[in-house]
């Protein structure tokens, strides 16, 4: 039996309670060449382990005389099933005034709280530990199964696998559908991402070009040449995926809408749909491409904010993993892309119109034709001294768009963006970044006209502000070029 202990370089060793637990760390302290005294009140138990040529005496650990014969050892275990006797042998060695470094076993957290107050060092409970190898095992059988599951529905297809994405997809979803497309092809079958929308902002343009990301627009494709679809880290896109012939769903979001599909694997306690892709990529023993390695860790690194947001354990083994495989130099060039004409345009704009009540940021960047460029003007605005919250809105093609950004923990703006415009726009988003389309005559009450779009945009700037600063709890002034 291995009990997982990193034995040190301190060379003597005590084992104060000598059960099944004592016993396994004894033969592996043993077997390592370690000097190990052990001390259990059982006579029996201690002839059996000197049958054993193990270093046994008997004697109950509560007795002040065991402080006093472990006293020139260097690590002490106190390992009993008795957690009060266990709590005075702490107490006695502390007090007999040695710095020996105690280990002591717990039965819950009462007792473990009672043993680091005592003077233990470390605290371990059995029962936590199983129960945490336990859920392990769990983990690992069900991932074990799913993969096998989604092998399975993957390689029943015949005429190919269609991958869907949500519009303007992000790094995580181009990522997630490129690790898919990579278990399909390493299973024969040929799959196509399929996007709606653009590929909007700068980052995501290069990331896909530098990657040699293969994508197809929704309007090249019938669906009809595909036996199998996919719907790909799509619910954070707010677009129902209410396709009857979805039969692949994998996603850390929450769907709208149930399906019934031969495969389902959602997971809103990790942070990245790359990371459940990760971990398929881990299981099937398969050899990563670099590419595919490097736009996993991107789309991971992109959708924690480079493990800054909401980053979870699973999502930081599936870093550690996909690391040593991605190519460096690329995502450095992909994470600081060249900045377009127009995005500075915005970004000139959007500081020029700035209003500033206290920590939060809100400007109209007037007319656009690249509505992404207000994202990277509301990420750039978060760097100005003192502000902790952004906001950047602009009107293109009648409809008013507006990229929200926080790095305040006690504000989810996501859900601010919400409580401001939800009767009359649709947002989606996180706690730290969030969006909002709203069609400009509904938020008005004017219908649009190229002779009256000067005014709107007046009426527009107004009234947004006005909204923002409401739901973010504080008043707007009467300045509307702010400081």
């Amino acid at each position: 039996m291995s009990t997982g202990i990193t034995m040190t370089s301190m060379s003597t060793y005590a084992i104060l309670g000598c059960g099944s637990v004592g016993h396994a760390v004894a033969k592996d302290l043993v077997d390592e060449d370690k000097d190990v005294l052990i001390i259990d009140r059982d006579e029996g138990r201690v002839e059996a382990l000197r049958d054993q040529d193990l270093d046994a005496r008997q004697s109950d650990i509560r007795d002040y005389e065991v402080a006093e014969a472990v006293a020139d050892r260097d690590v002490i275990l106190i390992l009993s099933s008795d957690v009060e006797a266990n709590t005075a042998a702490v107490e006695n060695i502390r007090d007999y005034g040695d710095d020996q470094f105690i280990i002591a076993r717990a039965s819950d957290p009462v007792s473990s709280d009672a043993l680091s107050e005592a003077g233990a060092d470390v605290v371990i409970n059995p029962s936590a530990v199983i129960a945490d190898s336990a859920l392990r095992a769990l983990e690992t059988g069900e991932l074990e199964y799913k993969t096998q599951k989604l092998s399975e529905v993957i390689e029943g297809t015949e005429k190919g696998l269609a991958i869907r994405i949500h519009r303007s997809p992000d790094p995580d979803s181009i990522a997630s559908a490129t690790a898919l497309k990579a278990i399909a092809e390493s299973r024969g079958i040929d799959a196509d991402i399929i996007y709606e929308g653009e590929i909007g902002r700068q980052e995501n343009r290069a990331f896909v070009n530098l990657l040699g990301i293969e994508l197809v627009s929704a309007g090249e494709v019938d669906m009809a040449d595909y036996d199998t679809i996919a719907v790909v880290d799509h619910a954070k896109g707010g677009e129902p995926t209410d396709d009857e012939n979805v039969d692949i769903i994998v996603d850390h979001y929450e769907q709208d809408h149930n399906h019934d599909v031969a495969f389902s694997d959602i997971r809103p306690n990790v942070s990245s749909t790359s990371t459940i892709m990760t971990k398929y990529i881990q299981e099937l023993d398969l050899t990563i491409e670099q590419e595919v390695a490097t736009a996993l860790l991107y789309g991971i690194r992109a959708e924690t904010l480079d493990f800054k947001r909401d980053t979870t354990p699973a999502d930081l083994t599936a870093a550690a993993y996909l690391y040593p495989f991605a190519d460096h130099d690329t995502l450095e060039q992909v994470e600081s892309p060249s900045m377009s004409a127009e995005t500075l345009d915005v970004l000139a704009e959007a500081i020029r119109n700035r209003e500033v009540e206290g920590s939060h940021l809100v400007s109209n960047a007037g007319f656009v034709y690249d509505r992404d460029a207000l994202s990277q003007a509301a990420q750039h605005l978060l760097n100005l001294e003192g502000i902790t919250t952004t906001a950047v809105f602009a009107i293109a093609d009648d409809v008013i768009y507006l990229a929200a950004r926080s790095k305040d923990i006690r504000m989810d703006i996501g859900r601010i963006l919400e409580d401001a415009f939800e009767e009359i726009g649709e947002s989606k988003g996180h706690s730290t970044e969030a969006s909002v389309e709203i069609p400009l005559g509904i938020f008005t009450g004017i219908e649009v006209s190229e002779d009256n779009r000067e005014t709107l945009l007046e009426l527009t700037e107004e009234a947004v502000k006005k909204k923002l600063f409401e739901s973010m709890g504080v008043e707007s002034s009467d300045s509307s070029n702010g400081s």
